[in-house]
């Protein structure tokens, strides 16, 4: 039996890895885990819970799966790509993806073309239609200063475990990423020990990769990875 552990982002929910689980369940029989994070999911509690529960969560979830899986891949997006990494790094698996991995975070000029769209969009009165936006903009109000302070202790925590990872791993990163830049691709790239790995840009997509304009491309790629015969 194959499973797959997919992981989701900071202040998100399965909902962000969806397109890409619902094409696995549709196209193979994997065991698929898909876990939410504590203080995450539509509804955000991330007031006063730390980061190590996170970890804590994702580690039972590959631990469970791997009791009932001959092999186990692990995806990540976001956070959930360097908790990802750590997993692949202390336990080992068969294969790792990390889709808009977050070793670094905030890229600026990306950023203020974003905020210039949504003032168009605005100006226009359709963001109140724009459905990733609006999800963003209740993310905004419903995150703590906190929970914030904690995303960044667990990127400075397991960034180092990218140094131990020999997993072959796909990672994946949108051109047009607003919150994770093209040096947390590189970095990890070049970071990873594995001797087979591939680095994948989408010239369009922004942070929500796998819901984004190169879903299709985004999940072929994904695909033909975990199908390649290790």
């Amino acid at each position: 039996m194959i499973g797959c552990l997919c992981l989701h982002g900071f202040t998100g929910s399965p909902y962000e890895v969806e397109p890409v689980t619902d094409y696995l369940r549709e196209h193979t029989d994997w065991l698929l885990s898909v876990p939410t994070y504590p203080g995450h999911g539509e509804q955000l509690q991330l007031r006063g819970i730390d980061h190590q529960l996170w970890i804590d969560e994702a580690e039972r979830a590959f631990l469970q799966l791997r009791k009932k899986s001959d092999t186990v891949y692990i995806l990540g997006f976001s956070m959930g790509g360097m908790i990802g990494g750590y997993l692949a790094s202390k336990y080992g698996c068969d294969k790792l993806i990390l889709l808009s991995a977050s070793a670094y975070y905030m890229n600026p000029s990306q950023m203020v073309k974003d905020i210039k769209e949504m003032v168009k969009l605005g100006l226009k009165g359709n963001l109140k239609d724009h459905e990733l936006y609006q999800r963003y903009r209740k993310k905004f109000m419903d995150t703590p200063l906190s929970a914030t302070l904690e995303f960044r202790r667990l990127v400075n925590k397991l960034r180092p475990a990218f140094e131990k990872v020999q997993a072959p791993t796909l990672i994946v990163q949108g051109e047009s990423d607003g919150l994770v830049p093209k040096k947390s691709a590189e970095y990890l790239y070049k970071t990873i020990p594995a001797q087979k790995k591939k680095l994948c840009y989408l010239k369009a997509s922004k942070h929500m990769i796998c819901h984004d304009c190169e879903q299709d491309q985004l999940i072929e790629e994904v695909f033909q990875f975990l199908m390649e015969q290790s």
